[in-house]
């Protein structure tokens, strides 16, 4: 579990977003509308494919802060508290990048869209409730990978 001070970290919502726009991810952990999510899709999407390179991938919206990092066209970008550790957060973007590329051997969009339930459960072995659960890598992949072999 993330702290801050005394603060708890939680994470608000995560997207997978291309450079178009399509969400190929979102993992939400408030309470909002289905019409509440696309348009924070479609705002968060508008923000971070804007903004230029020279400035941070830290962007303050409505009451979170967007950690956003690309990686070839595809835009991860996790939404926490104002006051949370964004480098904690860049890194966690990062992990999951690296947990993605190790299970599809280097992951492209086209994994990700057909085997959404696949990058939905390592994601769900990453983060659940909005909390990073566990950051060692060959733990979750060997849990995913076990999950596999139930079904």
């Amino acid at each position: 579990m993330h702290y801050v001070g005394i603060f708890r970290c939680k994470i608000r919502f995560f997207l997978l977003q291309n450079r178009q726009g399509k969400t190929r991810l979102s993992k939400c952990t408030t309470n909002q509308t289905e019409a509440e999510k696309v348009r924070i899709e479609s705002e968060v999407h508008r923000l971070v494919t804007s903004r230029d390179k020279k400035y941070t991938n830290f962007i303050e919206y409505n009451n979170y802060k967007l950690i956003y990092r690309r990686y070839a066209g595809l835009f991860f970008t996790i939404a926490v508290d104002v006051a949370d550790n964004e480098l904690s957060y860049l890194e966690s973007i990062h992990l999951f990048v690296e947990l993605l590329d190790s299970y599809f051997a280097n992951v492209c969009e086209l994994d990700i869209v057909f085997n959404f339930n696949k990058v939905y459960s390592i994601l769900d072995e990453y983060m659940l409730a909005g909390e990073i659960e566990e950051t060692s890598k060959r733990e979750i992949l060997d849990r995913v990978k076990f999950l596999e072999k139930l079904d």
